[in-house]
């Protein structure tokens, strides 16, 4: 979780508009495909390499609450995953908007004895976005 000096409403603008996610996403170079049910982020890999990932949106509260899932079957997450699914939070405070992201993942196969490394690098992740978010909005 994070406050962010910025409303409500600009947050919600950025963060909910999959076009700026690379603005504030870690490793999204461009987003493709948008509609209201979902996107394809073209993300770089540790190695420099393009990986495509398509998300379906799950649900959208305006100007509150955002919960998508990462479509796994045929992608090549699907040998870590059986699901991935992550949720954007949003209340107003004081000095601006409370900002909370969390990821539920479901490892597959091998991957289920790595979920301390999956854990971590999950974390890492959420952790980069607030930044990123808080980078953008303020």
């Amino acid at each position: 979780m994070r406050r962010v000096a910025a409303p409500l409403e600009d947050v919600w603008s950025v963060a909910s508009d999959p076009y700026r996610l690379p603005r504030w996403w870690p490793r999204t170079e461009r987003v493709e495909a948008v509609s209201e049910r979902g996107w394809t982020s073209i993300l770089a890999s540790p190695r420099g390499r393009a990986v495509r990932a398509d998300y379906t949106v799950i649900e959208s509260t305006s100007p509150t609450l955002r919960r998508w899932s990462l479509d796994v079957a045929g992608s090549p997450f699907e040998k870590l995953f059986v699901a991935d699914e992550t949720e954007l939070r949003l209340q107003a405070a004081d000095t601006g908007t409370e900002v909370a992201l969390t990821q539920r993942q479901r490892p597959r196969g091998w991957a289920r004895f790595g979920v301390i490394v999956l854990r971590r690098a999950a974390k890492r992740t959420l952790d980069d976005a607030l930044a990123g978010l808080a980078t953008v909005v303020e």
